[in-house]
Parts: C-alpha cells; structure tokens; sequence
C-alpha cells in the first residue's frame, strides 16, 4: 500500500528519483525521522559501483519500504518532499482497529 509515484514532478523529474536526489540530498532524509514506525530506511546501494553512476545521476544509497512496518498514520503522504509516496488503504481490512470511536 505504500508506493513510490510512477509520474513526473513539475520540474520535469521522475518521482522515484525524489528519495535519492531530494529526499536525502536536499533535506537529509526526513522520513526516517517522522516515521513513527521506521518504515522508510536508506541502505547502501549495491547495484552503483565505484566509479559508475546511474541513469540520473550518482546515488550511493538507496531508499527501502518497508511497508509491513506501516501504522497507517498518513505522515508520509504529508510530510515527504514533493509527496513523492502513494499512500493506498490495505486491502482486507489490515488498518489499525479503533475500539473508542
């Protein structure tokens, strides 16, 4: 349920290049500090060798979902740089439970 936007920003670049050129480069990575739940990590990116680059440019780390750890709080679809995550509810039911409401 939570995906990275297959679309393009207004400047002309891809939403998956937003983790690793703006999230981390820009920002510092705030998603892995708002995250209540420590769903978005960046991990060492094994498919960049030293002294090669990517299409877009030279990423060393790479962001990780993991979506299993998810509260369904929302703040990623607020808070991300360029709201580059799709938040989509869970499918069967597997969102929290509220009993007082």
């Amino acid at each position: 349920h939570l995906k990275i936007k297959d679309t393009k920003l207004e400047d002309g670049q891809r939403a998956d290049c937003v983790p690793e050129k703006i999230s981390m480069q820009v920002y510092g990575a705030p998603e892995i500090r708002f995250c209540p739940a420590g769903v978005y990590e960046y991990v060492d990116d094994d498919t960049v060798q030293k002294g090669t680059t990517k299409d877009d440019g030279d990423c060393k780390k790479k962001l990780v979902i993991n979506a299993q750890n998810c509260i369904h709080c929302k703040c990623c679809s607020i808070k991300m740089p360029h709201e580059y995550i799709k938040w989509t509810v869970p499918e069967g039911g597997g969102g929290p439970q509220y009993q007082i409401m």
